[in-house]
This record gives C-alpha cells, sequence and structure tokens, in this order.
C-alpha cells in the first residue's frame, strides 16, 4: 500500500515520502499565488481556488489568506464561504456540505499523532475525515479535531474546540465544545420576523 493510500485510510504513514511531498509542493506553488493575488483579483482566484480543493460546487468563497495541506482532499458544497485566516490540514478527507460558512482562522484538523511517544520520535503520524454537514456556521477561531462530524443546522461557537461529534440542530460551544441548546422553533419564528422587517425596511 502507498504512502498516500495508507495516508487517506487513516492508517499510519510518513508525511515525508517522495510521491506526498510532491503532490504538496504542486499544490503549495498554486496556494501561494492565491494569496498573493492583489485582492480584486476575483476571477483569477476563483480559477485557482478551483484547481486546489478536489471538489467543489457554485458560488464559492475563500478570503485569503488560507491554509492547506493537500488541497485535493478537502471537498466543499454550494455557497460555501471561508472567512480569512482558515486552517484546513486535509491529510484525511474534509468534507463541507451546502451553505456552511467558516468564521475567520477556522482550524479543521485532520492530521493527528500516535499517543505512544516511541512510535510518534518515528514520525508516523495519521488522520481522520471531518465531515461538515449543510447549513452550519462555524464561528471564528474554532478548532475542529480529527474524527469529527458537525450535524446540518448547528452553530458553534466562536473559540470553541471541537473533540467529538455535534448532533444536528444545536448551538455548542466551549472547551471541549459541548452543546449549550437545541435550535428551536421559536428560533425560527423570530428571524423570519426579524427578516420581515428587513424586507419591508422597518
Amino acid at each position: 500500500m502507498t504512502e498516500l493510500k495508507r495516508m487517506l485510510s487513516g492508517k499510519l504513514y510518513m508525511a515525508n515520502d517522495e510521491k506526498l511531498k510532491s503532490i504538496r509542493k504542486q499544490m503549495l506553488e498554486k496556494l501561494h499565488v492565491y494569496n498573493h493575488l492583489d485582492y480584486l483579483e476575483d476571477q483569477k482566484r476563483d480559477v485557482l481556488i478551483k484547481e486546489i480543493l478536489g471538489g467543489h460546487q457554485d458560488t464559492l468563497k475563500i478570503t485569503p489568506p488560507v491554509y492547506f495541506d493537500y488541497g485535493k482532499n478537502t471537498y466543499v458544497g454550494k455557497d460555501f464561504y471561508a472567512n480569512a485566516d482558515c486552517i484546513f490540514l486535509d491529510v484525511n478527507k474534509i468534507i463541507i456540505k451546502d451553505r456552511v460558512m467558516l468564521g475567520p482562522r477556522v482550524s479543521l484538523l485532520t492530521a493527528t499523532h500516535p499517543i505512544d511517544a516511541g512510535v510518534r520520535a518515528t514520525q508516523l503520524e495519521y488522520g481522520l475525515p471531518i465531515v461538515i454537514e449543510d447549513d452550519c456556521w462555524i464561528g471564528g477561531m474554532v478548532v475542529v479535531n480529527p474524527g469529527v462530524t458537525i450535524g446540518a443546522r448547528s452553530i458553534i461557537g466562536s473559540g470553541s474546540v471541537v473533540t467529538k461529534d455535534i448532533p444536528s440542530d444545536v448551538i455548542a460551544v466551549g472547551n471541549p465544545c459541548r452543546v449549550l441548546r437545541k435550535i428551536t422553533e421559536a428560533d425560527k419564528i423570530y428571524w423570519e420576523a426579524q427578516k420581515l422587517a428587513y424586507e419591508n425596511n422597518i
């Protein structure tokens, strides 16, 4: 099994493998250009980010600077937005579904290391996938750890460290991140009223 296959299957692998270094080098060259384009060069940036990512839909915006380990292991759905300084350590897959928003300095970290210091010293490492389901809002400076799934429509409060799966339709905060409360019908009624007031210029 190649180091690439081992990496994507969540097994121990060596990150300094020549093939992996070559894949990263090609991506990092494009990423350097992306991060240093003039702020108004949206069309060039749109082309580059679609070359960097493993998969994408329409209406994609990632505000630079941004960092990926591989790029091709990150997949985003439609209407995706990431604010500045986000980090995607995508040694395993990062799957982001539709209408997800990331605040500034969000870190999605699939990479991790053995607990045993002796094995860790050999430079073997591994990664576990991250999934963010439809309509999630991840607040600024949130860290999402390896192997986590965040359920649809949930909100993660700023500065949280997400170490375990978060269910759908909740607000979760803290370090470690825990469910604060469910998102309810009362929330929907309140915010629909606020939207109506906006539309009527009230």
